[in-house]
C-alpha cells in the first residue's frame, strides 16, 4: 500500500469524489481520501492522503487556502456561481473605487451564511441534495476569517481578486455578498485554488501526469509537521512504538536531542532509531512520557 500526499491539480468538470475514484484505479488501493471539497467547476490544489496518510485528511482540511476568484457583478443566482439559475439581475453602475472599498469591508472576522448548494449535512442530508428537491431551509450563520483580498483587476461588470481565507469560507457566498453590499448582485464567475496549508499549485499534478508519475511524486507525511520539533528513540522503545504505547522520555534518543526538556503538553514528531517516522506525540510532564496523537508507523 503507498502512504503519503500528493498534491492534486483538479480540473474542471471533475468533483472532489472523481479525483479519489481516479486515484483508487491509479494507485490500486481503495484507502485514499481528500482534504477538501472544490466545486465540479473549480479547478486548482487539492491535496490527496494515500493509505495511513488518510489520518491526516481531518487536519489538511481544517487549514487556510487561498483562492483566485473572477465576480460577475450585475446577476444573482441560485447557487451563487455562473453555473445557476438567474434569479435576480441589476445594471452595474458602480464605480472602481466603490467595488474596491466595499471589498475591503470584507476583511476580517466576517458572519457567512452557507450556501444551499453546498456539502454541509443537515439531519444527515447534504444541503446540495435538498436544493435540488427544491427545498430551502434556514441556515445559521458562521464565523469565517478573511486575511486579505487583493484586487488583481477591474474590469466592470468583472473583478478578479486573490482571496485568503480560513476553513469553511465560500467564496461564492463571499462574491453574492459584496454584490449585495454594492446594490447590484453578483455571483461566482470562475475559482482557482492557489494553496492549501503548505501545497502550492506551481507543485500541483493533473490527473494525466499522476498516471505517468505515479509513487514519484508521493510526499511523505511528516513533511506536514516540519514546524513541529523532531525526537528519536532507542532500540528499547520500538515495542512500546508498535504496541501503540506511550514512550518514556529516558526512551528518547539523548545524543540526537542534546535538551532533555520538552514542553509540557507540546507536540513532537517522533522517529524510531533508524529514523523512520513514527507519527506525533504530547509529551506530558506530570508522568515524563510522549503520548501518542497520530501513528503513521506501518
Amino acid at each position: 500500500m503507498v502512504n503519503g500526499i500528493i498534491n492534486v491539480y483538479k480540473e474542471k468538470g471533475y468533483t472532489s469524489f472523481d479525483v479519489v475514484a481516479k486515484m483508487r484505479g491509479i494507485f490500486g488501493q481503495k484507502k485514499i481520501g481528500h482534504t477538501g471539497t472544490l466545486d465540479p467547476d473549480a479547478q486548482g490544489v487539492l491535496p490527496v492522503c494515500l493509505g495511513k496518510a488518510t489520518k491526516v485528511c481531518d487536519l489538511l482540511t481544517d487549514k487556510d487556502k487561498v483562492y483566485k476568484a473572477t465576480m460577475l457583478l450585475g446577476i444573482q443566482t441560485d447557487t451563487l456561481d455562473i453555473s445557476g439559475k438567474v434569479c435576480n439581475k441589476a445594471v452595474v453602475n458602480v464605480t472602481e473605487q466603490q467595488v474596491r472599498d466595499v471589498i475591503s469591508t470584507f476583511v476580517g472576522t466576517i458572519e457567512q451564511v452557507p450556501p444551499m448548494y453546498s456539502a454541509l449535512k443537515v439531519n444527515g442530508k447534504k444541503l446540495y441534495e435538498l436544493a435540488r428537491e427544491g427545498k430551502t431551509i434556514e441556515r445559521k450563520a458562521r464565523k469565517v476569517s478573511i486575511y486579505d483580498i487583493t484586487i488583481d483587476e477591474i474590469c466592470l461588470p468583472e473583478v478578479v481578486m486573490t482571496v485568503s481565507c480560513s476553513k469553511g469560507t465560500y467564496i461564492r457566498s463571499l462574491c453574492d455578498d459584496i454584490g449585495t453590499k454594492l446594490g447590484c448582485y453578483g455571483c461566482m464567475k470562475d475559482l482557482l485554488r492557489t494553496k492549501v496549508a503548505c501545497f502550492d499549485i506551481g507543485d500541483a499534478y493533473k490527473i494525466s501526469e499522476i498516471e505517468k508519475l505515479k509513487e514519484s511524486i508521493v510526499l511523505p507525511v511528516d513533511m506536514l509537521f516540519e514546524n513541529i520539533p523532531a525526537v528519536n528513540t532507542v532500540l528499547m522503545a520500538q515495542k512500546l512504538i508498535e504496541n501503540g504505547n506511550r514512550i518514556p522520555a529516558e526512551m528518547i534518543n539523548a545524543d540526537g536531542n542534546k535538551q532533555r526538556k520538552y514542553d509540557d503538553e507540546g507536540r513532537y514528531r517522533i522517529y524510531n532509531q533508524e529514523d523512520s517516522f513514527v507519527g506525533i506525540y504530547t509529551y506530558k510532564a506530570e508522568t515524563d512520557d510522549f503520548k501518542p496523537v497520530k501513528i503513521f508507523m506501518e
